[in-house]
């Protein structure tokens, strides 16, 4: 099946319902659906080819879920970039995934210039507004073509989402998402979260090119209305407004947004009885933060825990375990990740990879037909990832007697700020370029906004001599801002084992000592 053709069958059952909103920009499902099929026949004139990939690298906007139809009506890789990435982090995604394309929105025309000699396979650079002369026009090339499209004949296990994570190794790793794993995680999506129809609306202020915009996918699917906030930043008191103007009933957050929701005085202001279904997760949620908010939001929230690899679908807490009932049993579920999502299988594996007992702590493994098909362009982590048939996570945790799900660190030390997974090995391998670095480590510290805070801690080499704030300038010339450290400790020498290596826990210990979860 063609995950395009869920658009093709809205549009034909639903052409007059709204699909699309964006400040006053409307657009009816007939609309979403014929520019959708216009860019498909102009990629497909411009000669990119079934199985090839075009790279989308735009603000949340509508251009960005009709560049996402069109690759996947065509048979396209469609690879959305995180836009808040440096420019040389999304050469390298470029590059690595080999896209024929690039489709920007206007705040990229002149990044994506600065870059152009860097990613020579790009062939066509495509903007949705403001075009320069070096730029092809979004809008041109749609104005050329017709609005009838066939849906490409796909096969369950061609890519149709490449999403780019990141490693322990550095360089960001992508994930073959089949249209088969988008078919499920969309199926599982109605049987965890609900049935969607016409009277549902999706709002979606987190980035459309992870999390939000897999969530487009169920609503589109059931002629839901997409509704995108204007805003690039995140406002609370906007997030209010729009749920009361449109009666949004579901949307995505970072538990970071969730907190600044829960905070914002203009909370009691507005009608938000219609949302039902607010979903929030990509990084630990303290239960003190936990209990303030269904305090504060009602019974709307649904907690879930999946990976890139495993779109958003391993785990959820369910809104029955969102009580304050005081008893044992329900605080310690807040602390947990909840229950196996319907057709995943979550084990809790030893060093042996073999299944470990209830209370027991090991890795997090899953098997689903929700999985990766595996890594683009990488059969080394391909293998590591998917040993014996299930995808290894890396995270660590233990499974209750009753099935419950509860993270205690990240054997890959990843950290989760705002929502955003950020991995230490690639901000180390920025620090330890510098000449007055000799030794690094970075870790993941609690921080009451952002869940986690990135804090780098380094040694010098004999005679050299480096402030804190030089080392935070250099991280920001060569990574994106939202993963350069807060702050960074300078020490004589970093704690090692016997074999050599830096022992992260011991430096993590006494931040995390005194909190629920440990991770």
């Amino acid at each position: 099946m063609n995950i395009g053709s869920l658009l093709t069958k809205s549009a034909t059952i639903h052409p007059d319902h709204v699909a699309l909103v964006h400040g006053r920009k409307r657009l009816t499902y007939a609309q979403f659906h014929a520019r959708a099929n216009r860019l498909a026949n102009a990629l497909m004139r411009l000669g990119i080819k079934a199985g090839e990939n075009v790279a989308l690298l735009q603000f949340n906007c509508p251009e960005m879920l009709e560049s996402m139809f069109a690759c996947f009506k065509a048979g396209f890789g469609a690879v959305p970039i995180n836009f808040r990435l440096h420019p040389k982090e999304f050469t390298y995604i470029i590059n690595n995934a080999q896209a024929r394309a690039v489709i920007i929105s206007e705040e990229f025309n002149r990044p994506i210039l600065d870059i152009r000699n860097e990613i020579s396979q790009a062939e066509f650079l495509i903007t949705v507004s403001g075009a320069e002369r070096k730029l092809m026009d979004y809008d041109d090339l749609l104005s050329a073509e017709s609005d009838r499209f066939k849906d490409a004949e796909t096969a369950p296990e061609d890519v149709a989402w490449l999403f780019y994570t990141s490693g322990t190794t550095g360089r960001p790793k992508g994930a073959m998402l089949t249209h088969r794993n988008l078919l499920v995680m969309i199926l599982n999506y109605f049987a965890d979260y609900g049935f969607l129809s016409l009277k549902d609306a999706i709002l979606h202020a987190a980035p459309m090119s992870h999390g939000s915009g897999l969530y487009a996918l169920p609503n589109i699917a059931k002629g839901a209305t997409n509704i995108i906030l204007e805003s690039k930043s995140f406002d609370p008191e906007l997030v209010f407004k729009t749920v009361e103007e449109y009666r949004v009933t579901n949307m995505f957050a970072a538990p970071t947004m969730v907190k600044l929701l829960v905070n914002s005085s203009s909370i009691g202001r507005y009608d938000i009885s219609s949302m039902k279904n607010l979903i929030y997760g990509g990084g630990p949620t303290l239960v003190e933060d936990l209990k303030k908010a269904i305090g504060r939001l009602g019974p709307c929230l649904t907690q879930l825990y999946g990976l890139g690899e495993t779109p958003m679908t391993i785990t959820y807490l369910p809104h029955g375990d969102h009580v304050l009932d005081g008893t044992d049993k329900a605080m310690k579920r807040l602390a947990s990740a909840g229950i196996p999502r319907t057709g995943v299988e979550v084990k809790i594996m030893g060093l042996d990879d073999r299944e470990v007992p209830f209370g027991e702590m090991g890795e997090v493994a899953v098997r689903s037909d929700v999985v990766m098909k595996g890594y683009w362009r990488n059969p080394e982590a391909t293998a590591r990832a998917l040993r014996n048939g299930w995808l290894h996570t890396g995270d660590l945790g233990y499974m209750d007697e009753d099935g419950y799900l509860y993270l205690m660190d990240r054997s890959k030390d990843m950290i989760i700020s705002g929502g955003e997974n950020i991995y230490p090995r690639e901000i180390e391998e920025v620090i330890i370029r510098h000449p007055a670095v000799r030794e690094v480590a970075v870790i993941g510290i609690p921080d009451t906004k952002w869940g986690e805070a990135i804090k780098a801690v380094v040694s010098l080499v004999p005679g050299f001599a480096v402030t804190e704030e030089d080392l935070i300038a250099f991280c920001k010339d060569n990574i994106a801002s939202y993963k350069k450290p807060g702050s960074i400790d300078i020490v004589d020498e970093l704690p090692k084992n016997n074999y050599g290596k830096v022992m992260k826990l011991e430096l993590r210990a006494k931040y995390w000592k005194d909190k629920t979860r440990q991770i």
